[in-house]
């Protein structure tokens, strides 16, 4: 092969081979980088999410420990710390699936760059034999002089002068595509380390849940076994609750009974201002749904609606709101603005708080100490009491959401 034809078909082959493989290179490795920038920071936020809410519940496992072990307040919250355990696992994994399949697009790509490193070296090669055979003057010369014209004798000049760039050009371009390949290799090295560091996390989280799941064993075969007690509290927590709903009933009872006496009176005397202000909060009130704070720090002990008993087979609890389980002596708010109702203690589950938002209502129970009055206005996030603690060493708000006499599912108001 002579010195013009390797020189023509590095021009055509070699540079479109060199090009080709570091716009590769480039693109496939800043689309990729973004692409796992985001997820990466999506799954390290919520990782880091789970073991803040794993640190809060082992404040109220330990306590509710404390208080009284192998309590249905120590299981729920077992119960609620194995939850937040395999979300932990779960993020991690996610990590792990993602530095798999960065380190399978980086192989892809060392694999593309060796491939074309050895295309490029053969290049290379062939030129430097075309150019050893080509050495001499006199050679060159007859190349020249052996031209049939003018014209054809300055595309041989040009030729040659293409053939030496060409040269230089093409150990450049292998010089070039030999650093990127070895940093990419050092990449991948990294990432590696870094999913090996991420499964021996993992097995240790792993290691953790099985002692927290023989824990929780352990807890319902010791409950099991007072059945009969917990059989008993539980009716005395449904005639409370009883109790409670009757007063809230009764409470918007007469809400409702005065709202039509003054919205009646209003229209009467023509009074628009008085019929918008009582209508106003209520309205506020809807617009701020899944907005709300919550009343207190904590985790969903109970949700709403119907669910089975934890321990006890056959026994289907009804709920109208949810219960919070807290640390001890949690502060509980106020999720909005309103008029405080009723101030009550009932057996069981201590005092409650009934809050009016035009058609609005929210219960606060399970208090140990009440910081406000009948007839008192509150603002969001004031401080009304402080959660009691029951004689199982549970610290639970009970929370509910009304519209009028309907229940509503507090979850669905309030801020995720």
């Amino acid at each position: 092969m002579n010195a013009v034809s390797v020189a023509g078909r590095w021009v055509t082959v070699g540079r479109r081979t060199a090009f080709l493989c570091t716009f590769i290179l480039l693109v496939t490795g800043i689309t990729t980088g973004l692409h796992a920038q985001k997820s990466k920071s999506q799954l390290q936020k919520e990782k880091q999410q789970n073991i803040n809410k794993i640190k809060e519940t082992e404040k109220i496992l330990n306590e509710t420990g404390q208080q009284k072990s192998n309590s249905l307040g120590e299981l729920t919250a077992l119960n609620q710390r194995i939850k937040q355990q395999e979300s932990l696992i779960g993020s991690i994994k996610g990590e792990v699936n993602l530095l798999d399949s960065d380190i399978d697009e980086n192989n892809q790509i060392i694999q593309t760059l060796e491939e074309d490193l050895g295309k490029l070296k053969e290049e290379y090669a062939s030129m430097l034999f075309s150019a050893q055979k080509a050495s001499g003057k006199s050679d060159k010369l007859t190349f020249l002089f052996s031209a049939r014209s003018f014209d054809q004798l300055v595309m041989r000049l040009k030729y040659m002068e293409q053939y030496g760039k060409s040269r230089q050009e093409q150990a450049e371009a292998i010089n070039r595509t030999e650093k990127i390949l070895k940093e990419q290799v050092r990449q991948t090295e990294v990432i590696k380390d870094q999913k090996k560091s991420l499964l021996h996390e993992e097995v240790d989280e792993r290691t953790h849940l099985s002692t927290l799941k023989q824990k929780q064993r352990s807890v319902v075969r010791s409950l099991e076994k007072e059945e009969k007690r917990l059989k008993k509290d539980l009716e005395e927590t449904k005639k409370s609750v009883a109790q409670l709903d009757n007063l809230i009933n009764d409470i918007i009872k007469e809400e409702m009974e005065r709202a039509a006496r003054e919205t009646a009176a209003a229209k009467a005397t023509h009074a628009v201002a008085v019929v918008e202000t009582l209508t106003a909060l209520s309205s506020s009130f809807e617009e701020n749904r899944t907005k709300f704070p919550w009343p207190a720090a904590g985790f969903v002990s109970q949700k709403f609606g119907r669910q089975n008993h934890p321990v006890l087979r056959g026994i289907v609890l009804q709920n109208d709101g949810i219960n919070i389980q807290t640390q001890q002596g949690e502060k509980v708010k106020c999720i909005f603005e309103g008029e405080v109702r009723a101030v009550a203690i009932f057996p069981a589950i201590g005092s409650s708080v009934i809050i009016s938002h035009g058609e609005y209502f929210t219960v606060y129970s399970g208090l140990k100490e009440v910081f406000v009055k009948k007839g008192q206005k509150v603002m969001t996030n004031q401080d009304i009491g402080h959660v009691s603690v029951n004689s199982d060493g549970i610290s639970e708000l009970r929370f509910q959401i009304r519209k009028n006499t309907v229940a509503l599912n507090p979850q669905a108001w309030l801020m995720e």
